[in-house]
């Protein structure tokens, strides 16, 4: 929905008029180039957000050839499952001949203003969970901009793609419980992002249906430093939990990680402190990394279709942009359950 004070895009001398500034003043501010005093950048940047604007050299009509390029917004490239999603987005996109622009927002002082400007040179932009604040997303749509969103709500007028968690975690924990592991905990913050707090959400609902009482999850980032971290702590615990009556010195009798990264530094620490895995606790993780199938024990997991979220994300966008599609898009992908030894396995349980 075009911003402009006659239906149109909103452009550089609408920005100055409602900054109240000269053309000039406003210039210098989007490009960030020479003198300007704080309140002035303040009043440009209030004004460009309220009308959605967009650099001028992204506004697209039938006479301005497309950039033939995506602009793909991530939040961090730490860890193994952006470069799973990156491989998927960009072969997929790069068989249709378009670039990816990647942007990243962790340590950013003002991604909107990176993302807007990203804008005026791609076709649309990618958004993966939470990279950006909704706001930002909703003005990119106002000023115009094709938006797929991955492991995200769907917001109205975007299109978005995302894996299937609540079911596969409650299918993970009901398992759990259903072989005596009645003192699990979560690990991974729910408010992190919409996976986790889906995962979240399944694992209390597999504790709820069976009248136990669902504990608070260990809210730690999904890093290799929190998992090993929060396994030491738990070696050091000398008083038995509440719960537990199945875990030495306090220790709950399973972790159900929000993803491999934590699960694997946990099995790591573990077996340097000499806790057996899976016979004093089980571990168990999310995304099915390449690590998952080789680290003894091996690691059971949900199988996550990384590369397959990043396939079908530019493929989205790529109908939104070429108007193959106009009505937006919500892609659920599913996921698998795999068992490994590192929760303990029964004779009719399928190793993967």
């Amino acid at each position: 929905m075009p911003s402009g004070p006659t239906g149109r895009p909103a452009t550089i001398y609408d920005v100055a008029a409602r900054a109240k500034l000269s053309i000039a003043t406003v210039s210098r501010v989007l490009q960030g180039t020479g003198p300007v005093s704080a309140k002035a950048r303040e009043r440009v940047d209030q004004a460009a957000q309220e009308l959605n604007y967009v650099p001028l050299r992204a506004a697209r009509s039938l006479a301005v050839q497309r950039h033939e390029a995506h602009g793909l917004v991530l939040p961090d490239l730490a860890g193994p499952f952006y470069g799973d999603l990156l491989m998927g987005y960009e072969r997929w996109a790069g068989e249709q001949g378009q670039s990816v622009v990647i942007t990243v927002t962790h340590g950013n002082p003002d991604p909107r203003r990176t993302v807007m400007d990203l804008a005026g040179r791609v076709d649309g932009i990618v958004v993966h969970g939470n990279a950006l604040d909704l706001p930002t997303v909703q003005g990119l749509r106002k000023a115009g901009v094709p938006v797929v969103l991955i492991a995200h709500p769907p917001v109205t007028g975007c299109d978005s793609v995302r894996s299937e968690s609540a079911a596969s975690a409650e299918q993970l924990t009901t398992r759990l419980l259903d072989h005596g592991r009645d003192s699990l905990l979560f690990v991974g913050d729910p408010a992190s992002s919409y996976d986790v707090s889906e995962r979240y959400a399944g694992y209390a609902k597999a504790h709820e249906l069976r009248g136990l009482q669902v504990p608070k999850p260990v809210r730690v980032p999904l890093t290799e430093d929190a998992g090993r971290t929060v396994a030491e702590k738990m070696l050091q615990a000398t008083t038995r939990s509440p719960r537990g009556a199945r875990g030495a010195s306090g220790r709950p009798d399973g972790l159900v990680c929000a993803n491999d990264e934590l699960a694997l530094a946990a099995l790591t620490a573990f077996a340097a402190g000499g806790v057996g895995v899976p016979g004093e606790i089980v571990v168990t993780g999310w995304d099915d990394v390449m690590a998952a199938r080789y680290v003894s024990p091996g690691l059971t997991t949900v199988r996550q279709p990384m590369a397959e979220l990043g396939r079908v994300a530019a493929e989205r966008l790529h109908e939104r942009v070429t108007g193959v599609r106009t009505r937006a898009r919500n892609d659920v992908l599913a996921t698998e359950l795999v068992l490994r030894d590192s929760c303990g396995t029964s004779p009719g349980d399928a190793q993967q």
